[in-house]
């Protein structure tokens, strides 16, 4: 099937006249914003575009980052947050019971040949499917693989424009979501390791299967969620913690991988001051089925595992 090109996805979300929205990007451009302003008729779709480079202006807008790191998955939210309440404070009385509001947000840094850093970013989109509506919002943590910094922005860009149109065209079909995140690029030049949906009409969607999604159709090689089944990022949690790691099918889990854990960090804690963290592995070939992946099987054996307490993993790594 032929994909649709970014350009003109952009110019379908300007000729729906329902939408509207803010775009606020920090760190490589205004690169999603520009597709629209490129696309034509962005008039219909664009209510404002703003870029706080300086952080001075970022925190008199947004307030400071508690944890000092300006690109992580809370500053995209606080974003996302502040953009949708300023849009809905000024606009709602004006044309709310016609309008689908959204903002759309992204904080990232790039690098270049000569400044050799990991290049990467967090955005998402808050947004309503119905005017009035209740409101949703979807965040993704991201990869840019090109050195050429101006390569970056373009594969930012794309995704950007990707994920807006697959809010509102795709969320009743999580598979062709995932896969529509990536039209126009191809994996050598992004990596989405993380995806995360929130909100009323986004309750069909489970965050676990969506992982697993992820890997399954090679977006990322690992994903990972904690006990209750909340997104994480995996180097946000690895982030100066050792690690202890325990591979299985875990069909069942028994004894024997409790007290393996149990011994392991018994083993790393007398290393260690640090508290150790622990990943149970499912490696996604173990959840192939006729050559299938099964939905339920995986859930279940998810299930069984959140129970031990511990994150899950799930990798196509082979050993």
């Amino acid at each position: 099937m032929q994909q649709t090109s970014t350009l003109q996805k952009a110019f379908e979300i300007n000729l729906e006249e329902s939408v509207y929205g803010t775009f606020a990007e920090i760190g490589a451009g205004q690169e999603v914003a520009r597709q629209f302003f490129e696309a034509g008729k962005a008039s219909r779709t664009v209510a404002k575009t703003i870029s706080a480079y300086d952080m001075v202006f970022s925190d008199s807008i947004y307030g400071k980052e508690p944890s000092g790191r300006y690109v992580c998955q809370n500053r995209v939210e606080t974003m996302l947050s502040y953009e949708f309440d300023l849009l809905i404070e000024r606009l709602q009385k004006i044309r709310g019971d016609s309008t689908r509001f959204f903002s759309f947000a992204n904080t990232v840094t790039t690098g270049s040949k000569t400044r050799k850093i990991d290049s990467h970013g967090w955005m998402g989109v808050r947004f309503q499917l119905k005017p009035n509506g209740p409101i949703n919002q979807i965040v993704a943590h991201i990869k840019m693989k090109n050195r050429s910094n101006s390569l970056q922005r373009e594969a930012l860009g794309i995704v950007g424009v990707n994920l807006i149109h697959a809010a509102y065209n795709h969320i009743e079909n999580p598979e062709q979501f995932i896969l529509s995140l990536i039209d126009n690029l191809d994996l050598s030049r992004i990596e989405i390791d993380m995806i995360d949906f929130q909100g009323e009409d986004l309750k069909h969607i489970d965050n676990r299967l969506m992982s697993l999604k992820l890997v399954a159709n090679r977006l990322t090689n690992a994903a990972l969620f904690s006990p209750d089944g909340k997104v994480l990022h995996v180097a946000d949690v690895l982030f100066k913690k050792p690690l202890v790691l325990l591979r299985g099918s875990f069909s069942p889990v028994t004894n024997i991988h409790v007290d393996m854990i149990g011994s392991a960090l018994k083993e790393v804690k007398k290393t260690n001051k640090t508290e150790p963290v622990v990943f149970l592995e499912l490696n996604i070939h173990d959840l192939i089925q006729d050559g299938k992946f099964n939905n339920s099987n995986f859930l279940e054996r998810v299930d069984v595992l959140q129970t031990l307490g511990h994150p899950v993993l799930i990798s196509n790594f082979f050993l």
